[in-house]
């Protein structure tokens, strides 16, 4: 969904939105906070790149982040949740990934994990497999899939 759509949804159910981002350093939140009106929907954003800055501004546990990687549906979940419960939003997505290049046989290129969290709904977690489409693609592949995700839980309410 494109974000227009997503600020007019959000804007006319009375969702406000946060993001959590590592992969995409605030893509998602630009995406957002280019559409005129934007701040009527759009609370804040986080850019948690360090795992110093996923534990300090979203409460995301070091022994998570130590079990699991900082790529992970575990992370993810944990963002998410965390970006809701640090900020006045109701709708909170979350994305924590390996943009490239590089990776490794367990976290290759172009896996990113994703999380959704919503005010009195449970947490949904899920990896995208984008594959080695080089890292401009996977950010800009990673962004627009988080804003399908946002637009799914707007439109299911």
């Amino acid at each position: 969904m494109n974000a227009s759509d997503l600020i007019l949804i959000a804007r006319k159910i009375g969702i406000t939105i946060a993001t959590a981002e590592s992969c995409t350093g605030g893509m998602v939140a630009a995406a957002l906070t280019e559409i005129a009106g934007s701040s009527a929907v759009f609370d804040r954003g986080f850019v948690t790149y360090s795992n110093a800055a996923k534990m300090d501004m979203l409460g995301v546990k070091a022994a998570t982040l130590d079990a699991y990687g900082a790529v992970s549906e575990e992370v993810a979940h944990e963002m998410a949740e965390g970006a809701l419960g640090h900020s006045n939003a109701q709708l909170a997505v979350s994305i924590t990934g390996i943009a490239g290049p590089g990776g490794s046989q367990h976290k290759p290129e172009g896996r990113v994990c994703f999380g959704l969290a919503r005010s009195g709904h449970p947490t949904m977690t899920e990896t995208v497999e984008f594959g080695a489409l080089g890292r401009a693609n996977v950010r800009a592949a990673a962004r627009d899939h988080a804003l399908d995700l946002l637009g799914q839980a707007l439109t299911t309410v």
